[in-house]
């Protein structure tokens, strides 16, 4: 019976990769043939943010405002990196430098970072720093504490973006000089990672008698990297630091610490302030060299995608209103593979930065967009530090597991804020949290099923497949809800779809996700069964 479970199994993965072959054949054909014609529909004009590429000659697509600021500063940021880390190590190296010297050394090199980044308007954030610093040395031990410091943070990030970071001259006239001062980049926009550093500092100081919620002894039996005698950051977030560490000088230099600064990822106080003594031990010069070896390599299938598919173009130009129901799907698709391509690009850069000086933090983007069947999958690898950020500072406070079900619309309506103040956004946290309450009921369910023999094992699982492909299905149509075509999009969407020529295409779609999540359950299991397979999930289970 296993012999022919196994032989099943087999010939069930060569049909299904067989499938995904031609389903990528025919969506590179397709993604091709549209962004010929999107150059067809622009004429002889280069279209607007096309630069002429390095590439057979071809235009390359920098529509994406965030890319193409990020591939344009590249070369400046490379040569900050390497300023700020060469010196950073040789003075730790040549003073034997910790604690607090440490944090003056980084904090002294950051404030120049910022004062080129945000000109004079870095006093707006020393001024709002400086006032949560205050207010949690006060109120810290009251049990309104929480509140205090979430409304105070809350209203300045909201009250950031309505007054576009304010002006000088709303100060007074004598002020109005600095706002000829005012840096390169704005720094209301840098604040949304400032202001998730300051409720950290404020709530890790705020427990810094409670008793941890890890079992250190069971977790470091458990975990591969603490086994070893290093510290995973599970164990440097949880456990707390010593008083000494909550000084201004500490918080500040983690407020604006340069690596880490423009886009994370997001590191706890905790986790920051105990590597300050040592650098991390967790990775070797080697691994830290290999990691910026395979970033130099996403970057070169970044600008092959660019140079040749333009699904950000054809999505914001509103070129997909024009295009059939496959044609918009296949956009779609494509828009989100280039967003998550393009976070992983950034937010690596910036970890390979904060590693090369010492300082680990999370993987933002652990696992591929392909390989996730369900929400909680998807969130747990998509900035998969700022989900252990709302899960330690939010989800966990509130209640966690046992209020799940109500937690997930706080948790998503602050994230949509976060981002920005935008209806789409909110769409998209309400649809994302629509999605999620059926897949946490379903989940319940499923963990009181027994499955038993072979055959009930069989139908649990295409079960799960084809809930796995309607997760997919919604969550490709929030992201494009919430990052593409907006609320108002949403109607033409379904009436698009749900037409005659549309529902054969909206089945095919399901089906090959269906198809795709099936896979998933092979490369999953194989993993488990691999030698590593069992090292490698205990240390997934931790760190997450």
């Amino acid at each position: 019976m296993e012999i022919n479970c196994r032989h099943f199994k087999y010939l069930e993965l060569v049909l299904l990769t067989f499938y995904a072959v031609a389903f990528y054949v025919i969506l590179i054909r397709r993604s091709l043939h549209l962004s010929h014609e999107y150059l067809v529909w622009h004429g002889s004009a280069t279209p607007r943010n096309f630069v002429q590429g390095w590439l057979w000659g071809r235009p390359n697509d920098l529509t994406d405002s965030q890319w193409r600021n990020f591939r344009g500063n590249l070369p400046i940021l490379t040569v900050v990196m390497g300023v700020f880390t060469f010196v950073a190590n040789t003075l730790r190296s040549s003073f034997q430098l910790k604690g607090r010297g440490m944090s003056i050394v980084w904090l002294i090199i950051s404030l120049s970072y910022l004062a080129y980044l945000h000109g004079a308007c870095i006093l707006f954030i020393l001024s709002i720093a400086s006032g949560n610093f205050i207010l949690v040395k006060i109120f810290a031990y009251s049990k309104l504490f929480p509140c205090i410091l979430w409304i105070y943070n809350l209203s300045f990030l909201i009250c950031n973006r309505i007054y576009e970071g304010y002006s000088f001259s709303s100060i007074g006239q004598n002020w109005a000089i600095l706002d000829s001062y005012r840096g390169t980049f704005r720094w209301h926009i840098c604040y949304n990672l400032v202001v998730l550093r300051m409720i950290s500092f404020g709530c890790d100081y705020h427990w810094v008698y409670r008793a941890s919620r890890i079992d250190h002894k069971k977790h470091t039996q458990n975990c591969s990297t603490c086994s070893l005698g290093k510290a995973c950051y599970h164990l440097l977030q949880e456990k707390s630091v010593p008083m000494e560490r909550f000084s201004f000088v500490t918080y500040l230099c983690y407020l604006i610490y340069a690596p880490l600064y423009i886009a994370g990822p997001i590191a706890s106080f905790n986790a920051f302030s105990s590597q300050l003594d040592l650098p991390q031990k967790t990775h070797s010069v080697k691994n830290i060299i290999c990691y910026g070896v395979r970033w130099v390599l996403n970057l070169l299938l970044m600008e092959l995608m660019t140079h040749l598919f333009y699904y950000n173009a054809l999505a914001t130009s509103g070129f997909w209103r024009h295009s059939s129901a496959f044609e918009t799907f296949v956009i779609g698709y494509g828009v989100l593979n280039f967003m998550w391509l393009k976070f992983l690009l950034i937010w690596r850069y910036f970890r390979f930065w904060a590693l090369m000086g010492g300082v680990e933090a999370p993987e933002n983007m652990p696992r591929c967009i392909n390989n996730c069947y369900s929400l909680e999958d998807f969130w747990k690898g998509w900035h998969s530090s700022f989900n252990k950020w709302l899960v330690r500072y939010i989800y966990i406070p509130l209640g966690g597991a046992r209020r799940k079900l109500l937690i997930v619309w706080v948790v998503f309506t602050f994230v949509a804020i976060w981002h920005d103040l935008e209806w789409k956004l909110l769409s998209w946290a309400w649809l994302t949290c629509f999605l999620w309450v059926p897949e946490i009921l379903v989940k319940l369910a499923m963990t009181n099923i027994q499955a038993k023999g072979m055959f009930r094992q069989l139908i649990l699982r295409e079960l799960s497949a084809m809930i796995g492909a309607f997760t997919i299905t919604g969550l490709m149509i929030t992201n494009l809800v919430g990052y593409v075509i907006g609320p108002a999009g949403l109607d033409w969407l379904k009436s698009r779809m749900l037409k005659p020529d549309g529902l054969p295409v909206l089945g095919s779609i399901y089906f090959t996700f269906y198809v795709g999540t099936k896979i998933m359950f092979h490369i999953r299991e194989a993993k488990r069964k691999s030698p590593n397979g069992l090292i490698g999930s205990e240390r997934k289970r931790n760190v997450m």
